[in-house]
């Protein structure tokens, strides 16, 4: 008999952590870096907390389409996972957003991804957390999944019945 392992969910996470002490780092550092030039620390805060890249995706007829369909382990309030250090060993098509993952050009992105942005020569979008030195922006902005009436996966096995077409994604 196997046993699973179980993960106990995070404790509580203030995502305004994040930006604190930003002072520290050279002011507006994705204009002038590349990204694989960026300390861990300058890749993770470009993440905007958005939760679009945990929205379950379907390929239709070559086209990746995304579903108001979430990852379980998403915080809909937060936008951020529940499991985030044990993401990759708990969820099988977690995928890392990595140098090589970007390099791909994947479109399970959303187009308003940092990552994906900087990748193709845009700056950030004026409501970026890293711009606005708040970690909410991005929700007041309405470029995250909160409030949009997106359900768990959990169950859901026709994940067609739930493409949607957000201009954000």
């Amino acid at each position: 008999m196997t046993s699973k392992k179980h993960y106990a969910l995070q404790e509580p996470y203030d995502p305004q952590s994040r930006f604190e002490g930003l002072e520290r780092l050279e002011p507006e550092f994705w204009k002038k870096k590349k990204l694989e030039d960026m300390s861990k620390e300058e890749w993770e805060l470009l993440c905007d907390g958005c939760g679009k890249c945990c929205l379950n995706k379907i390929e239709i007829k070559g086209k990746i389409k995304f579903t108001c369909t979430h990852c379980r382990f998403l915080d809909t309030q937060s936008c951020l996972c529940k499991i985030y250090e044990h993401r990759f060993e708990k969820v099988d098509d977690c995928r890392d957003i990595d140098l090589a993952a970007i390099r791909e050009k994947p479109a399970w992105l959303p187009k308003t991804c940092a990552y994906w942005l900087l990748d193709n020569g845009y700056d950030l979008p004026d409501w970026h957390p890293l711009k606005t030195g708040h970690a909410d922006s991005v929700h007041r902005a309405a470029m995250s999944v909160r409030g949009r009436g997106t359900i768990s996966e959990t169950g859901i096995t026709d994940y067609e019945n739930y493409v949607i077409d957000w201009q954000d994604l």
